[in-house]
């Protein structure tokens, strides 16, 4: 790589995430232990990042500590994964999936060559053997930060090159899960507009590409003091988005993002703004510019 810019370069998104340990054996996990063990890891790691930006290093090598003793990220994942089994309602992209279906071909044209797959970009990635995978529809690039097997490339989203030319890159990302574990509000919009440079330019505002598929924690936008749904579609329009679908559970939302034409728009700022105020509201937040 060459020399760097000056500046503030973007944040590795393994600052974000709980620190590996060696690999085990997957076990079942029971869904209540599942939900706790996922709920405690986001937790430390919001304190961690308080540490972090009140300098204090005993205590957040202190929380590190702690994440260690739990597992780590290979805990985490492998709780992510006993959530996506089909018994237990997971595997996000299954919404994808639905969403997507009128906007792709056939499967039997895709299979006789008469079709053309589309190209996705799965940042995250758990497995390969989730919805998206076994449609048969794209052809997908796999990444993650601690990579859980063949066909995952272990890598850095924030870290990956940029794209030279169109055929690197992709028709859609999905960030699932992924943007609420970058550390600071700052990061997950520079993820954000990242995610721009990685699709290719629309052609037909009517198709479903190229787009962004993004799953959040529901708290981080129900239950934020600083991102809900009116300021969330303001922050995706500056970065070059318009909402085509959306879907709320108790535990999850989602969003299908079309990418918009380039009119050399310029990036609106978004400051970490109070929208509810409330002594229940979480922090996540989303910051540009």
């Amino acid at each position: 790589m060459g020399t760097k810019k000056a500046g503030r370069a973007p944040k590795s998104l393994s600052a974000g995430r709980p620190p590996t340990i060696q690999k085990q054996k997957p076990k079942s996990i029971a869904r209540k232990t599942t939900k706790a063990i996922i709920n405690k890891l986001h937790l430390l790691e919001k304190r961690k990042a308080q540490a972090v930006a009140k300098g204090d290093s005993k205590e957040a090598a202190a929380i590190d500590a702690e994440i260690r003793a739990l597992g780590g990220l290979e805990r985490y994942q492998e709780a992510s994964l006993q959530g996506q089994r089909h018994d237990r309602g997971g595997d996000s992209s299954r919404v994808l999936m639905e969403w997507l279906k009128p906007y792709l071909p056939s499967p039997k044209d895709v299979k006789d060559g008469k079709a053309y797959r589309r190209s996705m970009l799965e940042v995250g990635a758990l497995s390969t053997e989730n919805a998206c995978s076994k449609s048969g529809q794209f052809d997908i690039v796999r990444i993650d930060l601690n990579s859980q097997g063949e066909g995952i490339l272990q890598q850095d989203f924030m870290k990956r090159p940029l794209p030279v030319d169109n055929t690197e890159r992709f028709d859609i990302i999905s960030l699932s899960l992924v943007l609420n574990f970058v550390p600071d509000p700052k990061g997950r919009g520079e993820m954000l507009v990242r995610t721009v440079q990685f699709l290719r330019q629309p052609e037909d505002s009517n198709e479903g590409f190229p787009s962004l598929f993004l799953v959040l924690p529901a708290p981080c936008v129900s239950n934020s003091r600083y991102l809900d749904e009116d300021r969330l579609e303001e922050i995706m329009a500056s970065v070059g988005y318009t909402k085509i679908a959306s879907k709320t559970t108790q535990r999850l939302v989602y969003y299908l993002w079309r990418r918009v034409p380039d009119f050399g728009r310029p990036l609106k700022s978004f400051s970490k703004k109070e929208v509810r105020s409330g002594p229940t509201r979480n922090n996540f937040a989303i910051t540009l510019g």
